[in-house]
């Protein structure tokens, strides 16, 4: 490390006293030891063994580093939800438990590690002590945990029918659209299988050649950026980030994707090309306000009306009505008076 070149900011931060290693390796060795405890206390075990929370741990160890230096760079952190669900499904067939938690510990665990190094960085940055960083982050975890589950426990036990999701709860805001994606991934990939749904006669088997092609398909994108090197948006043509924009649709309505998708065409490629200044000053900003005033107004919403018994009605909320197509009379399945072809 001698030999590393150090910019300005290493420089200054040389002031600081620097995180021992074995401080990282007591948390990350003690909360292993933490959730295999947990695992047997809770009779977790039955369905993901000792080895099983060992193969998750694995996993996460292997592709952080990767995923790292793509977020690192591109500012997109790629997925593997249903990789590490679709290894689990095959080696523990019909335990949902058991896939859950292997996605948590497997996956989760790199995005938890990848925030915190993001916090580190900025931190870095704003010349913060390390040992500062690690303690806040240490307490900030801590608390967070705590007040999480405490809250879980509380809207669980005191919430009537808390996250359904059907005619009768159609205007509760608790339908937990994202956590029932999760629930019925668990359900599709654990209780049932990826082997009944893609093994040998099942009805998405030709669907795991996916797998290959996507493997496959940045080679001829690196191969035409040598071939044509003049051609410099070749090289700027990232698949696993083309394909990461999808990931991010699930549990989305067709009116939050068009939303996000016009918006960031507009911004990203019109205001881009013809407005470059206005785009290089304002629109990360624009970025920021938009962010901060959807969480700001869910807040308002929430508390305002909602937790008052008041819910705003109008066509933009009628998502299964129909309200601005005429249901056409043809024969299928006939859902609040729209055919589902």
């Amino acid at each position: 490390m001698s030999n590393v070149k150090l910019d300005v900011h290493g420089r200054l931060m040389k002031a600081y006293n620097t995180v021992p290693e074995w401080w990282f390796l007591i948390v990350l060795f003690g909360s292993m030891a933490l959730s295999i405890i947990m695992s047997l206390v809770w009779k977790v075990d039955v369905q993901l063994p000792w080895w099983g929370m060992l193969l998750a741990f694995a996993l996460a160890s292997v592709v952080t580093l990767p995923i790292g230096v793509i977020q690192a760079t591109t500012n997109q952190q790629l997925g593997y939800d249903i990789i590490a669900q679709f290894m689990i499904g095959y080696v523990l067939p019909g335990t949902p438990i058991a896939n859950l938690l292997f996605k948590i510990y497997g996956r989760i665990t790199t995005a938890h590690a990848l925030s915190f190094l993001s916090d580190i960085k900025l931190g870095h940055y704003m010349k913060i002590p390390p040992r500062c960083m690690y303690i806040a982050q240490l307490v900030g975890t801590l608390v967070a945990e705590v007040m999480n589950v405490s809250v879980a426990w509380w809207m669980l036990d005191s919430i009537k029918d808390i996250c359904m999701d059907d005619n009768a709860h159609r205007d509760s805001p608790w339908t937990c659209p994202k956590y029932r994606v999760t629930f019925d991934a668990s359900v599709i990939w654990g209780l049932i299988g990826p082997r009944r749904l893609f093994g040998p006669g099942g009805l998405y088997r030709n669907l795991i050649w996916l797998f290959l092609i996507g493997a496959v398909l940045p080679v001829p994108v690196w191969v035409f950026s040598k071939i044509y090197p003049d051609k410099k948006w070749i090289a700027m043509i990232n698949v696993p980030i083309i394909f990461n924009g999808f990931a991010g649709m699930p549990p989305a309505t067709p009116t939050n994707i068009a939303t996000w998708l016009l918006t960031g065409m507009f911004f990203n490629f019109f205001v881009f090309r013809f407005h470059k200044r206005w785009w290089q000053k304002y629109n990360y900003v624009l970025s920021v306000a938009l962010d901060a005033g959807t969480a700001l107004m869910a807040v308002l919403i929430f508390f305002a009306l909602q937790n008052a018994g008041h819910s705003l009605r109008w066509w933009g909320t009628e998502l299964d009505h129909c309200p601005l197509a005429t249901c056409p009379t043809a024969p299928g399945i006939v859902v609040d008076g729209c055919p589902v072809f």
